[in-house]
């Protein structure tokens, strides 16, 4: 994904966008959402405070707990020293009897127990009797600074979804196979935006999917099949959540394909001139070059010309996935299809099998081209405007980029944006495997 705005040619080939009329509303619908609005605020507060005074209720009832709690302790240790001071007035009414007896040796007999009742008695006033088993005060404190903090706070923030953005279509183009797409916000939506989803379908009528997510408004998507036309819809969301989608625009890639070859994936030892399209290479040994657009649908048709050829070396063109060998021959690995050719002959080769030898080699001036048929899904091979071979390869499926390796003996020239050769129908394979 590139937010970057490439303004190639192609335009928005193939758009279709349809906007609707910009109408103002009149006075009466302004009166009518004003008081619908009040209407709403006043019955926002009303719950607050109704929130506010069930909580209030619930407070109280804790207090009036917690003081009824008091007043049972209070209680209970009046009680208590009630029994206390009665028991301890029988016992000074039953000494003061007992002091009043006249026999010596029975007061004598009874003084110790005596005695020591009273002391027991005393001391058990002196364990905390008299001391208030309850704090008159309540240890509770009403914590009221953030409620009220809330409410000082309080305010209108943003309750909607943002509107459908719009397309700008003027800024709108596909070139080759990206697609660059620019959309902005309704003039008059005031609602906060935090991002946009850009999706596409695949090029099929197929579901869409999201192929960017963020803040910018403008989004160049590469990689798109060739051929083909894609749907292509944003959606903007906040907070709130998401809003509704833009009006769908249809783009249309390229039909024929133009591609480089690719510096970011190849060998080192590839050497690049001419835009890109010319490539040598400086080692001895076999060193692979891909192009910079993949296939995976269509049919498509390309050359290379042979513009040096020293030694009689044998270069191998073909297609090969992402993750091909880049420093042994193309097809020595199962990642690659192709054919490689010296000057007499051509055999085709992947995953290090070689098959189909077939008379007819290169020199310099050559054309070598290469026809990918996903309706097919076959590869056949051309040298000078001639089929090589019968059917190089069938049951191709996936994803596949352009190819060749060669050495410091070759160097050849890529030609793209060719028209499929008119010997060529497209159709069901061939059992013979020829497509002449």
């Amino acid at each position: 994904m590139n937010q970057s705005s490439p303004r190639g040619a192609g335009g928005a080939g193939g758009a279709g966008w349809f906007c609707p009329p910009t109408s103002l509303m009149d006075d009466a619908t302004e009166e009518e959402n004003g008081v619908e609005f009040e209407a709403c605020l006043v019955a926002q507060c009303d719950a607050l405070i109704d929130a506010l005074n069930r909580r209030k209720a619930q407070l109280l009832s804790r207090v009036n707990k917690e003081h009824e709690h008091k007043l049972k302790v209070v209680r209970d240790q009046i009680s208590h020293c009630t029994v206390k001071l009665r028991q301890t007035t029988g016992l000074m009414e039953y000494c003061l009897e007992v002091i009043k007896e006249n026999d010596p040796s029975g007061f004598l007999q009874i003084s110790d127990a005596l005695i020591r009742r009273v002391h027991m008695t005393e001391s058990q006033w002196g364990k905390g009797t008299l001391t208030p088993r309850m704090n008159s005060d309540f240890d509770l404190t009403l914590d009221s600074g953030p409620l009220l903090q809330t409410i000082h706070q309080l305010d209108f923030v943003q309750l909607k979804v943002p509107a459908a953005p719009m397309l700008q279509l003027e800024e709108c183009c596909t070139q080759n196979n990206s697609a660059t797409l620019s959309w902005k916000q309704p003039p008059l939506s005031t609602i906060t935006v935090d991002g946009y989803i850009l999706e596409l379908d695949d090029g099929n009528g197929g579901p869409f999917r999201e192929v960017y997510v963020g803040t910018e408004t403008i989004c160049t998507v590469d990689g798109l099949h060739f051929n083909s036309k894609y749907k292509a819809r944003v959606k903007a969301f906040n907070a709130s959540g998401v809003g509704q989608y833009s009006k769908t625009l249809i783009m249309q890639t390229s039909e024929i394909a133009w591609f480089t070859f690719d510096p970011a994936s190849a060998h080192p030892d590839i050497i690049f001139s001419n835009d890109n399209l010319t490539v040598s290479c400086n080692s001895y040994d076999d060193r692979v070059v891909m192009g910079n657009s993949a296939f995976s649908r269509g049919v498509h048709y390309w050359e290379m010309t042979i513009d040096r050829y020293d030694n009689h070396p044998d270069p191998a063109f073909g297609i090969a996935r992402g993750d091909v060998l880049k420093d042994v021959m193309l097809g020595k690995d199962d990642k690659a299809w192709a054919m490689y050719v010296d000057n007499n002959r051509s055999w085709f080769m992947h995953n290090n099998s070689h098959t189909n030898r077939t008379d007819g080699g290169i020199s310099k001036g050559a054309t070598i081209g290469m026809l990918l048929d996903f309706s097919r899904r076959i590869l056949i091979f051309l040298i000078n405007d001639e089929q090589q071979g019968p059917v190089a390869f069938e049951g191709l499926e996936g994803v596949y980029y352009p190819a060749i390796s060669l050495n410091r003996n070759v160097q050849v020239t890529l030609h793209t944006g060719l028209p499929i050769p008119d010997f060529y129908t497209p159709g069901d394979a061939d059992p013979n495997g020829s497509v002449c």
